[in-house]
């Protein structure tokens, strides 16, 4: 059943071009290598070893059934997930909906930014009130004037290597192989550890790629052209999401272990994003304080530019137009994601718990996202033939049913 179950306007997408290149799905990989998911990473690792690495691994799963879905629903309807969700369910529900969306893009650029700000910090002494502020005034300036495009290819190409360091480290890290193993699929809860947990799932599965990777799909419009070409697509599309999450995963779960080597077992405690160089020591020597600030501000500035085009999206959706960011909607959506992240942002008196804290909340708005888009791709009047039947939709209410119980064990853990 599982193989079974994999199988009217033109926007202007400006940077969005650059997906024709190196795929939707890897407009996803990106955001692993971000600074929220260092944060989450290096926090679990350095206060609890190897033990959370099995949220890695389900979340990853998870990510991979809902991503595909996302895709699934763009290709079969042209139309992203905000779109959708104005189309098909009662206005009440889909402004609701999608205004904890939004805020869920807003909850991402924070991480972003801040992420950027530290970089600056380090590099140059900036302090992160103003890191933030230009970090803010670069994204605007990039995404409204579309020279996005321009520069893309070589943030993702030198974020990209940040990351494969970090799978190079360990084979130089001393890592416990067998712990490793174990942790990967053996589920843990050690005391205290539900945030850092949910922090984790939140960084994986975060909203806002779920509506990109449906909007970057819908751009396509491969409904127009026939059958032949949507079972073609939706058999792609597949594989190079598959690829590119099992890449993310491998990303994810490499900071973890690196971060249990290098912090856990020396019994050092993280309290600061800037503590996270000394895990790129062994292969950078001194020279890894540079290019972990560097590091910073080319992801921060890559994902948050995708986060804004998610909540320029989202925002647009609500008006049942795609994302064009020359259309005021899509700019207007831009604006409320930086702007409403750098305003939190100054109310911050903890920067890596503020970069932790916004992986979480991107966590409780995960069961609203996954909800919704069940319903959509399970609908016979929506998705006709290609609605998900038997052990796929099984599958993806097993993954609702997850979210919404470790979602409720932070919650009661929280007014415990």
């Amino acid at each position: 059943m599982l193989k079974k179950y994999f199988q009217g306007h033109k926007p202007n997408f400006g940077g969005l071009e650059i997906l024709k290149y190196i795929g939707p799905g890897f407009i996803v990989t990106v955001g692993f290598i971000d600074p929220g998911n260092w944060a989450s990473n290096i926090a679990a690792g350095s206060q609890f070893g190897y033990n959370l690495l099995w949220m890695v691994s389900l979340s990853t799963i998870m990510l991979i059934f809902l991503q595909h879905n996302a895709a699934h629903l763009g290709i079969v309807t042209g139309l992203c997930l905000s779109e959708a969700s104005t189309e098909y369910l009662k206005k009440p529900v889909s402004r609701t909906f999608l205004g904890s969306a939004v805020f869920a893009s807003i909850s991402t650029a924070l991480a972003e930014i801040l992420g950027s700000a530290i970089g600056l910090n380090m590099l140059l002494n900036i302090p992160l009130f103003i890191g933030s502020i230009l970090t803010a005034i670069v994204i605007i300036i990039v995404l409204l004037t579309n020279s996005y495009r321009l520069i893309e290819k070589y943030i993702i190409g030198f974020v990209s290597l940040i990351g494969l360091s970090f799978l190079y480290e360990l084979f130089l890290s001393d890592v416990n192989w067998t712990a490793t193993g174990i942790s990967l699929i053996v589920p843990s809860f050690p005391k205290d550890s539900i945030l850092i947990i949910m922090s984790v799932l939140g960084a994986v599965v975060m909203p806002h790629n779920i509506f990109l990777h449906s909007e970057i799909i819908q751009s396509r419009q491969w409904q127009k052209e026939g059958e032949g070409v949507i079972q073609k697509r939706l058999k792609y599309e597949f594989y190079d999401t598959l690829t590119a999450m099992i890449a993310g995963w491998a990303i994810n779960g490499a900071m973890i272990i690196v971060a249990a080597a290098v912090f856990f077992t020396n019994k050092i405690e993280v309290t600061e994003l800037q503590q996270a160089q000394d895990t790129l020591k062994p292969l950078l020597g001194n020279s890894a304080a540079i290019v972990f600030a560097l590091a910073l501000i080319f992801a921060g500035i890559s994902s948050s530019i995708t986060a804004a085009m998610a909540g320029a999206s989202i925002f647009a959706g609500i008006y049942k137009e795609p994302l064009d960011l020359k259309d005021n909607h899509s700019r207007i959506g831009v604006l409320i994601t930086v702007i409403g992240a750098l305003l939190v942002i100054f109310f911050l008196n903890n920067p890596f718990n503020g970069l932790i804290w916004s992986q979480v909340i991107l966590s409780l708005q995960l069961p609203w996202t996954i909800f919704v888009l069940i319903y959509l791709t399970s609908s016979g009047k929506i998705m006709g033939k290609y609605k998900n039947t038997g052990s796929g939709k099984i599958f993806l209410w097993l993954t609702a049913l997850i979210v919404t119980i470790l979602n409720a064990m932070l919650i009661i853990d929280f007014f415990s």
